[in-house]
């Protein structure tokens, strides 16, 4: 489970990994994950059910059965769903090491968390690069 801040396009927090085909739920309840107050949390449909306390959620709404979404639903949904393309590029973006998207044989205790945790921090190198933070301080005061 990756969370990634939609503004930075960095990788906040990577959970374990689990094997099979283990809930998206079920991993978010097991990790016990610590939001800051007040934070907004933009989850998918796998996520259904899951409120942290102290974090306001939000939901793509799903069709009534029988009947269509109202015009104010539908704009909801396409409002969440462009927050969440960006955190599927932050996803394909860490996929660019392949180790991460094929099949990985290497069955040593904790090596599949290490890989990924690789392949997220070269993720943020990357992003650093592309949008540098001003430094605090000039560099000419670190070389007195």
């Amino acid at each position: 489970m990756i969370i990634a801040n939609e503004h930075t396009q960095r990788v906040d927090y990577l959970s374990q990994t689990y094997c099979g085909k283990t809930h998206d739920k079920k991993i978010a309840d097991t990790e016990a994950i610590h939001y800051p107050p007040h934070a907004t949390l933009d989850k998918d449909t796998g996520f259904q059910g899951y409120e942290p306390a102290g974090v306001h959620t939000l939901q793509p709404r799903k069709k009534p059965k029988g009947k269509e979404l109202g015009i104010a639903d539908l704009f909801f949904n396409r409002l969440i769903s462009s927050v969440r393309i960006r955190v599927e590029h932050v996803i394909a973006s860490i996929k660019r090491c392949r180790i991460v998207k094929d099949v990985f044989r290497n069955t040593k205790d904790g090596m599949s968390d290490l890989v990924m945790c690789v392949a997220c921090a070269l993720h943020n190198w990357r992003i650093s690069f592309r949008h540098p933070t001003p430094s605090p301080q000039p560099l000419v005061s670190y070389f007195r």
